[in-house]
């Protein structure tokens, strides 16, 4: 059975991408273009009822919010592909802790950045410049968290690449086209853990790609 991913060919639709590659699940991409509103369209309602995007279809089941799906998979493939979630309980904990810090701490900052540089100047509408000054701070300071961690380990739930270091890969590729690359290279074991992650080949094949993909 193929898995069907519907959403746009950025931001969180590659997290779930990149899982998919990882995991060795054959997929292809539905592209649901949000600036058109085509999330709100009837059809796509009846998938996800808040409009929002990526969506999968795994043969009669529907799963929506990337986070929820990349730990459906990493945990349905388990044997399959990449590990993602550790062979351990207590690593298996550690990925969730760091899966966590990312969608509390760490996105909410970035998306804010994002939000009002990137997407502004897609629309052609001003920023907020004290909210890029004060999530521009929140980031630094979650960074300096990472920083910390990172010197005492290769990833973030310890020495194996997990769904805790996945999930940072989307929205920290923003970094570079906002010119704020400099918060991941100043920071020593950051940068180093940026570099590896962001040279694995899954990464690789969904950042250089566009929609619809097949796998």
């Amino acid at each position: 059975m193929v898995v069907k991913l519907y959403g746009p060919d950025f931001a969180s639709a590659k997290r779930v991408l990149v899982c998919l590659i990882e995991k060795e699940v054959i997929f292809e991409t539905v592209p649901i273009d949000i600036f058109k509103g085509q999330n709100k369209d009837p059809d796509f309602l009846n998938l996800q009822p808040f409009g929002v995007v990526p969506v999968i279809q795994d043969g009669d089941y529907t799963l929506f919010e990337s986070r929820a799906i990349i730990r459906y998979y990493a945990e349905k493939y388990k044997s399959q592909g990449t590990d993602l979630l550790g062979k351990s309980i207590e690593e298996r904990g550690a990925v969730e802790q760091w899966l966590e810090v990312e969608a509390q701490n760490y996105h909410p900052a970035i998306y804010t950045l994002v939000i009002e540089i990137l997407l502004a100047r897609k629309k052609g509408t001003p920023s907020d410049a004290k909210a890029i000054e004060e999530s521009e701070k929140k980031l630094g300071k979650v960074l300096d968290i990472y920083e910390e961690r990172l010197s005492k380990s290769k990833y973030l739930a310890g020495d194996f690449f997990s769904l805790a270091d996945l999930s940072h890969l989307p929205f920290t590729k923003y970094l570079a086209d906002m010119g704020k690359m400099y918060l991941i290279e100043e920071r020593k074991h950051v940068k180093a853990w940026w570099d590896v992650i962001s040279n694995r080949p899954s990464w690789k094949k969904v950042s250089s790609s566009r929609w619809p993909l097949v796998e």
